[in-house]
């Protein structure tokens, strides 16, 4: 078997490593803006941008220089010291924001449990919740990780099977049910409403245009806090700086990560208030990693990339053509019966059974065709390419997705 060859690559994650993924069998090596090469030179579109991590382009210019720069000076202090970096990096994202203070921490997951304590610490010390009574309220289909606590309060088999026990003080109600959560915020122990804007993971389930304003306002009437889980939908993906900003509120926790580095180094964010956020006294929570030199260099270059280059803007044009030129289809299509998303976080439903391969096949064949997506919940197909994309390359990319679903219609 050569060397270089995909076999080769996929055997060998095969053979060492653990088998918790299923991953499309193509080998990449090279990316570049919207564009992947695999170990055969083979150029793809990346219509996935490893799960919205990689909004400003696959290795931008401007965030790799500030990798590079920082990580030859400091890269890691640990919080046992102050370093010169972070608090730059703490005024910047609190102001670009809109947030009294942040708590800076690495992956998504590890966004969603800083939320929780914060919740819980919030509901003891300053709404007055009995000690071990305090509830989070979580939606089905919600997905934040796979940790414990991420998990328990998932409603998705494949999460929790043979994983248990489960984390208590969570409670799981409908998505998009307004009278749900007016029902189940009577109980004066719920501390908090944690939800994903769009569900990503769930195969970019939108929400009805006034529900998520209307959980908000409920929340403010029961004096508890609204958390946004935005690691996915954040940072200019859905067309807005959050996807908050869409519905005219802000949350009162604010979860990112993800494009929070542009696909460079795992950086993720809590924002809240000074109420809230210090309700946190030393040694209860943090990272060793966590507010890293390296991180808040990366992170700022990120933002600056957003910023500069109105991509809020252009994931809101770009969207719309999408959803545009596919939902033109659909109209005479028997295999696509619906096309949903907000900016460019965007999703096809193929019209199978969730049981049914049809999804993966399809995305086998885009691949063969230049253009790499992954299937979601079976039947789902999620379309989510760096927010850089430009209207030439949307519109063949459209051809490539367009005139490959025609392959299968029947």
């Amino acid at each position: 078997m050569l060397k270089d060859s995909s076999s080769f690559y996929i055997n060998l994650e095969d053979k060492y490593g653990a088998h918790n993924y299923h991953p499309l069998p193509v080998v990449l090596r090279e990316g570049k803006g919207i564009y992947l090469w695999d170990v055969n030179d083979k150029k793809y579109f990346d219509f996935l941008s490893a799960y919205s991590a990689v909004n400003q382009g696959h290795c931008h210019p401007s965030i790799i220089k500030a990798l590079k720069d920082q990580s030859i000076k400091l890269t890691l202090t640990s919080r046992a010291f102050y370093n010169n970096i972070l608090g730059e990096y703490e005024k910047f994202i609190t102001d670009f924001f809109g947030y009294d203070r942040v708590l800076p921490m690495n992956t998504g997951v590890e966004g969603g449990e800083t939320a929780v304590k914060l919740a819980r610490k919030w509901a003891y010390e300053v709404k007055g919740v009995s000690k071990n009574k305090a509830k989070i309220i979580f939606v089905t289909g919600n997905f934040w990780g796979r940790t414990l606590a991420a998990i328990s309060s998932s409603n998705d088999p494949t999460s929790t099977t043979n994983f248990g026990p489960f984390m208590p003080g969570y409670e799981i109600i409908p998505y998009n049910d307004i009278d749900a959560l007016k029902k189940s915020l009577k109980d004066q122990n719920v501390a908090a409403f944690m939800v994903e804007p769009i569900q990503g993971e769930a195969g970019v389930v939108v929400p009805d245009d006034s529900y998520l304003k209307k959980a908000f306002d409920l929340c403010k009437k029961n004096n508890v806090l609204f958390i946004a889980d935005e690691v996915q939908t954040g940072i200019a993906r859905t067309g807005k700086m959050i996807c908050c900003d869409h519905y005219g509120f802000k949350p009162d926790i604010l979860i990112l990560g993800k494009a929070l580095s542009g696909g460079v180094y795992p950086v993720s964010a809590v924002l809240s208030s000074n109420e809230i956020m210090l309700t946190i006294k030393p040694g209860e929570h943090g990272s060793t990693y966590g507010g890293n030199p390296l991180g808040c260099k990366v992170a700022i270059a990120a933002l600056k990339v957003i910023r500069d280059e109105n991509l809020c803007e252009n994931s809101l044009l770009m969207g719309n053509l999408f959803r545009k030129e596919l939902n033109k289809y659909i109209e005479t299509s028997k295999i696509v019966n619906l096309v949903r998303g907000k900016g460019l976080l965007n999703a096809i439903v193929i019209n199978d059974s969730q049981d049914s391969d049809t999804a993966w096949k399809i995305c086998l064949k885009l691949k063969e065709n230049g253009l790499l997506a992954k299937p979601t919940h079976e039947n789902i197909i999620r379309f989510a390419p760096p927010l850089i994309i430009n209207k030439t390359q949307m519109n063949k990319a459209i051809k490539i997705i367009i005139s490959t679903l025609k392959i299968f219609e029947y």
